[in-house]
């Protein structure tokens, strides 16, 4: 007797349904782009940016391509979490967010789609998505691939509302509860010789640093297990590695801090981790047995954003 062949699923039937939703889920995932920062010199800080800094502005930089009618300010979040919008006055201003209400497949082909509409559109105007197309204009031709951000960063959500200008009872309210929501941060700046971005928050019971760094995953996992091994995997005394986030495309150390110091306090501590983090990437002697420990310990502690 022959094989019996497997019967195709019935359509519309469940399993037809979770055939047909894994199709899906595999198609977008192949579509995402798993680094859509890489290349830009703001790259660190625009992937905080987007993951977990609350509020924050920067004037970008525009390509000398881009025909800038206005200027653009690159914003967290704004008023609903909109993509972008123009600010009426003398000389209207363009702003666009990082962190909105609808996510593409790559958030920088979206964020140069923003920037671009801020351009053409009405002062008074606001674009709620962006529906950036394929072979469309990449964020590296939209800004300054080079240049670094220049942020300030904000406790409040106080500046959704120009100087001078009285907010209405509602957008009053709906600062004010962010405002309530918002967890203190700070950037700590480093000194030229610094990678990555190094971010500083105050979450209540604990205060962490997440410093979101550029090389490559492996290599970086090396070199924190290198450390970990050796006992230097620390910002010094009132600090404790936590473990690390995976987010588009890059490796995001986090240590747990005393709350009760100011961030300032952590410059030369986060200075001095970074610059034993460098010798360790320097290194390219195969893994020590307890060093292969200390990366699978710190693998197993990964958690992976979206």
């Amino acid at each position: 007797m022959g094989k019996s062949k497997r019967n195709s699923p019935k359509p519309g039937g469940n399993r037809a349904q979770r055939l047909a939703e894994r199709k899906a889920a595999l198609e977008q995932a192949a579509q995402a782009v798993t680094r859509p920062f890489e290349g830009l010199a703001a790259e660190c800080d625009l992937v905080a940016l987007r993951e977990f800094v609350p509020s924050a502005t920067a004037t970008l930089k525009l390509a000398p391509e881009v025909a800038a009618e206005r200027s653009v300010v690159l914003a967290t979040v704004l008023p609903g979490a909109v993509a972008a919008l123009v600010r009426a006055g003398d000389q209207p201003t363009g702003y666009a967010a990082t962190q909105v209400q609808f996510q593409g497949d790559d958030p920088a082909a979206d964020l140069a789609a923003a920037i671009l509409w801020t351009q053409s559109a009405e002062p008074g105007d606001s674009l709620t998505s962006v529906e950036s197309v394929a072979g469309g204009p990449r964020l590296a031709d939209v800004i300054d691939p080079g240049a670094a951000l220049d942020l300030e960063v904000h406790q409040d959500f106080d500046w959704w509302v120009p100087e001078g200008v009285t907010p209405d009872p509602q957008v009053a309210a709906t600062i004010e509860q962010a405002k309530q929501a918002i967890m203190p941060s700070a950037r700590l700046e480093l000194g030229a010789d610094s990678v990555g971005a190094a971010w500083w928050v105050d979450a209540g019971e604990k205060a962490h640093v997440r410093w979101v760094r550029p090389e490559n995953e492996d290599d970086l996992m090396f070199a924190l297990a290198r450390l970990h091994a050796s006992g230097g995997l620390h910002m010094g005394e009132g600090s404790r590695f936590a473990g690390s986030f995976r987010t588009h495309g890059l490796l995001v150390p986090v240590f747990d801090l005393d709350p009760e110091r100011h961030p300032s306090e952590w410059t030369a501590p986060a200075a001095e981790f970074g610059a034993r983090l460098l010798a360790a990437l320097g290194t390219d002697a195969p893994l020590t047995s307890e060093e292969r420990r200390s990366r699978d310990g710190l693998r197993s502690r990964q958690v992976t954003l979206r």
